[in-house]
C-alpha cells in the first residue's frame, strides 16, 4: 500500500533551482562556467562592476547564485554559510569528468565515476564555495537493496519492487546501500579514487 505521506493534490510545479551562496560571486560564475560547463544567463553587478547575484543555467535548469559578505550570516542568525549537494543529470559521466578534472588540475580533489547500488553511475566535487556536485548518469532500472529493504515509490506500491523509470528517480528518493552490510549511502559517496591516485 502506498504511503499516505505521498498522497496528495498535484501542486502544478514548473521546476526547482538551487540558490547559492559564494564569498565571491564574481569568481563563482567564472568558476562554474570554466570548469562545468555552465551557460551565463545574465548576471547582476554593483558600481564596482562586481556580481552580487547572477543566474547560469546546465541543461533546461537554473542555477542561481549571490555574493554575501561576512556579515551576511549573523544577520540571518545563522552561525556560517549553510552548503548544500546539487545534482546534475548527464548522458555520459566519464566525459564530464575528464571535462571537470582537466579544468581544476591539482587544485580541486575529484573522485572518479563509481557504479552505484541504485542505478546511477555518478563523481562529486566541490565548488569553490564548498558546494558539492554531484554529476549522475543514470545506467539502469534495478535498484539492490539488502535484506529487509524495500523501494516505496508515491505512484507504486511497496511490494511492486520494478526499479526506476530512467531519469526520473533523485537520489534521495530511493533507499540507498554503500555495500552488503546496508550501510545507507549518499549521492556524493562515489567510493575510494580519485584523479590523484593514478
Amino acid at each position: 500500500m502506498s504511503d499516505p505521506a505521498m498522497k496528495g493534490e498535484d501542486p502544478r510545479y514548473l521546476g526547482i533551482a538551487p540558490y547559492l551562496y559564494y564569498t565571491d560571486a564574481t569568481e563563482a560564475v567564472e568558476w562554474l562556467t570554466r570548469v562545468f560547463g555552465f551557460t551565463e544567463k545574465v548576471r547582476y553587478v554593483d558600481a564596482a562592476g562586481e556580481v552580487f547575484q547572477a543566474t547560469l543555467s546546465a541543461g533546461g535548469s537554473d542555477i542561481h547564485l549571490a555574493g554575501v559578505g561576512d556579515e551576511y550570516w549573523p544577520a540571518k542568525g545563522v552561525d556560517g554559510p549553510v552548503g548544500q549537494l546539487n545534482v546534475v543529470y548527464v548522458d555520459d559521466v566519464d566525459v564530464q569528468f575528464e571535462r571537470v578534472a582537466e579544468a581544476v588540475g591539482d587544485s580541486v580533489e575529484v573522485s572518479r565515476p563509481q557504479d552505484q547500488p541504485y542505478g546511477a553511475r555518478l563523481f562529486t566535487v566541490q565548488d569553490i564555495g564548498g558546494n558539492s556536485w554531484t554529476f549522475w548518469q543514470h545506467i539502469s532500472d534495478t535498484v539492490e537493496l539488502p535484506a529487509g529493504w524495500q523501494q516505496i515509490r508515491g505512484d507504486e506500491s511497496a511490494d511492486d519492487d520494478t526499479g526506476p523509470e530512467s531519469g526520473e528517480q533523485p537520489p534521495e528518493q530511493s533507499a540507498q546501500v554503500n555495500g552488503a552490510e546496508g550501510t545507507p549511502s549518499e549521492p556524493g559517496d562515489a567510493g575510494p579514487g580519485s584523479r590523484n591516485e593514478g
